[in-house]
């Protein structure tokens, strides 16, 4: 690996800037600046905190951010003129440590068709740019738009022309994300072959995800001496986005074996500022993003569940507490093994014999078959019926309901309690509020109603209903399920359900809780 300033990678978070100009991502002055407080917070080295010049809101918020923020450099964006340059300084003036960093298309594409200049031309604005912005500062970055698609000598000679004129930081941009590792990586090292005063700058690098590399892309450059990084929170940005933070600062913190480099950021802070983002935006993360993702550290295969029980490592090259996430998820479906099932039912708190775990497991694979995840109340609700059920204390005989918009609704009912047949009736603000009002009276309960759902088990208007109720009891819930043409009478058995679990549980606490 080429050794660039050192081996700290300092990393420039352009979330507020390019991220920002991600379809759907503006941000309000306010939540720019929750923002800012999050990457302050984190540890990152430079926040670019916008573009000053794009309009009097951009201004107002880059300023705001420049004299809150203490912790990081504050960097302004600014064309390759007069004008940007000043506007941003003025934006950033009042930063503890403010950074101009001005830009300007080197490749021959952008030369021709959109800034319509020759090369020696380009290069004076580029040298002019610089030299002007270091009147204010010494802290200049200077990128080289579309680097990447640049003639290599023709970029050899304007980074070290930028350097020349002052600038500390040069950036190498893969703008439109066209390169990939091997040819980015050959590109930095034959900057510092070529470029003779590579040493007095920080070579930085901003890539582009378009063709899905921009992560690999960035790592390429800093195994080739790149000391600067930039990036953003989840990879928004523009198009396919940006190099991804969390992605870049965790490959370097688990593989510092191969990089030998670190960063300054607070990992274990990573998910709550991914979680910020995604709130103040309204972007969500796709469940397979790296890092962040919901499935990150989720796990259902039978294979890697087994390993990961036995020793973590198995299967997780990184512990979810790193990056600020509580715990491994064993996700329970019809791909988990019988040792999952078992260490789940542990740590709910059960215990269970080898026989009661093979009863469970049949069970447990007969559902994941149907539903697509098992929670801890379908666990329950199969031990339940499979290993401790006992005769049900409470069983529906009939139900009337008689319900509509000139009528109070009344539910009239029979239940056999014990060996015992009781009919009551209960009034409600609808059906099945007085059915369970019913109930509730002839059982002589009155347990907080956590959840009820009603859902259809096939389509069509004579489709038969499943309810599911949940129920609560000094700190423990069951869920009870019932299913019936009428709805109102799948409600009913649904409740009764889960009163029957509750009274098995009342009395069975000790017996199945590790609670000694």
């Amino acid at each position: 690996m080429k050794k660039g300033k050192g081996d700290r990678i300092y990393i420039f978070d352009t979330t507020l800037r390019d991220g920002e100009q991600s379809p759907g991502a503006s941000m309000n002055p306010d939540e720019k600046m929750r923002i800012a407080r999050q990457l302050e917070a984190m540890g990152v080295d430079i926040i670019e905190a916008g573009f000053p010049v794009a309009s009097e809101g951009d201004f107002a918020s880059v300023r705001q951010i420049a004299r809150e923020i203490r912790g990081a450099q504050i960097a302004g964006l600014a064309r390759a003129n007069i004008e940007d340059i000043d506007r941003a300084w003025e934006a950033i003036a009042d930063a503890a440590n403010p950074r101009i960093h001005t830009f300007i298309s080197t490749s021959d594409i952008h030369l021709k068709y959109q800034l319509r200049k020759t090369r020696e031309e380009v290069m004076e604005d580029a040298r002019k740019a610089v030299a002007h912005a270091c009147k204010y500062t010494k802290n200049v970055e200077f990128s080289a738009m579309d680097a990447t698609r640049t003639d290599r000598d023709y970029l050899c000679r304007m980074v070290e022309a930028a350097i020349e004129e002052g600038a500390t930081t040069v950036n190498i941009p893969d703008t439109v994300g066209y390169t990939i590792p091997e040819e980015y990586g050959r590109l930095i090292a034959y900057l510092f072959e070529k470029v003779k005063n590579i040493h007095q700058a920080i070579i930085s690098v901003h890539c582009h995800n378009d063709l899905g590399l921009a992560v690999a892309n960035s790592l390429a450059a800093v195994l080739n001496g790149a000391r600067q990084v930039e990036c953003t929170i989840n990879g928004i940005g523009e198009r396919a986005g940006n190099t991804a933070m969390e992605e870049i600062v965790m490959a370097i913190e688990t593989r510092r074996d191969l990089f030998g480099v670190h960063t300054g950021i607070k990992t274990e802070k990573i998910y709550q500022t991914s979680k910020l983002l995604t709130q103040i935006t309204g972007i969500p993360v796709q469940p397979n993003k790296a890092i962040v993702g919901a499935n990150a550290f989720a796990h259902e295969s039978g294979i890697h569940q087994d390993g990961l029980i036995k020793e973590k490592s198995t299967y997780e090259i990184m512990r979810p507490e790193s990056v600020g996430i509580s715990e491994t998820q064993i996700v329970l479906g019809k791909h988990s093994g019988r040792h999952a099932v078992s260490e789940h039912l542990k740590k709910m708190g059960y215990k269970h014999s080898q026989e009661d775990l093979n009863k469970v497991f049949v069970r447990f694979k007969e559902l994941a078959d149907i539903k697509k995840e098992i929670f801890d109340e379908d666990l329950e609700a199969i031990l339940y019926e499979e290993v401790f059920r006992v005769k049900d204390k409470f069983k529906l005989v009939y139900l009337t309901v008689v319900s509509g918009n000139v009528a109070i609704p009344t539910a009239t009912m029979q239940l056999q309690v014990d060996q015992e047949i009781i009919q009551d009736a209960g009034f409600g603000v609808g059906p099945v509020d007085a059915t369970f009002a019913a109930i509730r009276k002839i059982t002589k309960t009155d347990y907080p109603l956590v959840r009820f759902a009603v859902d259809a088990i096939t389509k069509g208007a004579d489709a038969q209903g499943e309810a599911t109720v949940q129920l609560r009891y000094n700190g423990y819930s069951v869920v009870g399920r019932g299913s019936h043409n009428d709805i109102l009478v799948a409600s009913a058995m649904a409740y009764i359900n889960a009163l029957n679990r509750l009274e098995w549980l009342k009395g069975n606490i000790r017996k199945v809780r590790l609670v000694d």
